[in-house]
């Protein structure tokens, strides 16, 4: 049994600001290095969960920021870690190599989503995205990405706005761990991170042990052909991003792209907010 993890910063148990998700600013160092090390001890507390459930291979990929945030020498030696950028699936990178199920931890709900902790999609100048008409975020993106190359998502946590995104999304199968009530963007009612921990580790131990037994969530498979649609904070971000080939500008700050492969919709949609935020 294989599980692959996605581990993103902003649903952590306790993280409310961006202070205390930014490797960049010299200023939130002492914050970021607080929470980094939560976001190891709910990995862990993932791996300790798939191993207990059966699974032999597990391979966590950093997923927030600059993607070097998990303390390589404080992971389960278990799992493999996949870490540092550019990568070609970004947040689902090493997914192609095939595998059994997917959790993505430490979510966040898409961007316009309130209340919810730090909600965006991606890029901060990406106001939304669809995908045939439906409203998705990065575990939507994400989620069908994993699809195409077979993999289904069965396990995710964040606050109650991103279980609540996820359960509409992926079906009642999925195991969501609420971590966080979001009060607002910048406050949340937390679990301990002893509790969140402990509920993250049951819950990849019985996905997997359901995963073991022939029972996993359904595949996120958009129907082809596929209609990517971004809308962009700015007509200036559209006007930069625009200049992609294959890409129509759909309204004053939108563009779209279509493509009978989600992968290379994935890949355009990636291009467009890199193009976007060079503005």
């Amino acid at each position: 049994m294989r599980l692959y993890i996605s581990s993103d910063m902003e649903g952590v148990a306790g993280v409310v600001h961006e202070d205390q998700t930014n490797p960049v600013d010299p200023g939130c160092a002492a914050e970021y290095q607080r929470f980094r090390r939560l976001m190891t001890r709910e990995v862990n507390a993932a791996i300790e969960g798939a191993v207990a459930g059966g699974a032999t291979s597990i391979l966590v990929n950093d997923s927030h920021w600059s993607m070097r945030n998990l303390l390589s020498e404080e992971l389960h030696p278990a799992a493999e870690l996949l870490s540092g950028g550019p990568k070609t699936w970004s947040m689902m990178e090493g997914i192609e190599t095939g595998w059994d199920l997917a959790a993505c931890l430490g979510y966040h709900a898409k961007a316009g989503t309130s209340p919810a902790v730090l909600d965006h999609t991606y890029a901060d100048v990406v106001a939304d995205v669809r995908l045939n008409g439906r409203s998705v975020g990065e575990l939507g993106l994400n989620a069908a990405l994993a699809a195409s190359f077979g993999v289904p998502v069965a396990v995710v946590s964040g606050d109650q706005a991103l279980a609540a995104e996820a359960q509409a999304l992926l079906g009642d199968r999925v195991r969501t761990v609420v971590v966080k009530q979001a009060a607002s963007r910048q406050a949340a009612r937390s679990l301990a991170p002893e509790v969140a921990c402990a509920r993250i580790r049951e819950a990849v131990r019985l996905a997997v042990g359901d995963a073991a037994g022939g029972s996993t969530p359904p595949l996120f498979r958009p129907d082809t052909p596929i209609l990517l649609e971004v809308d962009l904070q700015s007509t200036g971000h559209a006007d930069q991003a625009g200049m992609m080939p294959g890409i129509e500008r759909s309204g004053p700050r939108s563009l779209s792209f279509r493509h009978t492969d989600y992968p290379d919709a994935f890949r355009a949609f990636r291009t467009i907010f890199n193009l976007a935020g060079l503005g």
